[in-house]
């Protein structure tokens, strides 16, 4: 409860907060996934905060954060391409009745990495957001919440995240993980890991 009450207390102080969150917040994980982004949203109201995700359900965008402060990296199976990539075109979810792809009749797939062709233009405008807000965060107080982030993408959230606290001698992070919440030592003095689910976690806040 202690280092609960302390990360509180640094949200509440903190200039800047940037929040990663990965495998541990999907819906088939945490099926209460949506009253757990409100609970985030009720936290971190008015704050100058930034979201990157790698998780693909699309459940953060049906929440009331604001979409113009989440980057969604690695897609998002709502939003759907041609499997076959015949054209850069992204729609929204039932934009295409019969899911079937109007210029070369293939099937629609999920714009995700999970796409034999993936998509990319789909995130790009936001994170070209993400990455000019994370350019103003140096020097500033940033307190940095790694929620749920493991192996299967490191370069998306985790090594970043861990690059970002190097050079920001003004920064925290937790980092919370079941089983990936490791420190490596060059910022064990800004960083704290937390061995416990995060859903769970943020579930008990």
């Amino acid at each position: 409860m202690v280092e609960k009450n302390r990360m509180l207390e640094e949200v509440a102080a903190c200039d800047k907060l940037l929040i990663g969150i990965g495998e541990e917040w999907k819906k088939e994980a945490a099926p209460d996934i949506g009253s757990l982004y409100e609970k985030m949203g009720r936290l971190i109201e008015g704050k100058d905060y930034f979201i990157i995700t790698t998780v693909t359900d699309g459940e953060i965008l049906n929440s009331s954060l604001e979409p113009g402060r989440i980057t969604a990296p690695c897609g998002n199976v709502t939003w759907r391409q041609c499997s076959k990539s015949c054209t850069k075109n992204i729609w929204e979810q039932g934009e295409v009745a019969d899911d079937i792809c109007p210029y070369c009749k293939a099937p629609m797939t999920g714009n995700t990495i999970e796409a034999e062709n993936y998509i990319e233009e789909g995130y790009l405008p936001q994170w070209n957001a993400y990455t000019g807000w994370l350019a103003g965060t140096l020097n500033k107080k940033l307190l940095i919440l790694e929620l749920g982030v493991g192996f299967k993408t490191p370069t998306v959230i985790r090594w970043p995240f861990e690059k970002t606290i190097s050079v920001n001698r003004k920064s925290r992070m937790y980092r919370i993980h079941g089983k990936f919440a490791q420190l490596p030592e060059e910022i064990k003095e800004q960083a704290e890991g937390i061995s416990e689910n995060s859903a769970e976690f943020f579930r008990c806040l």
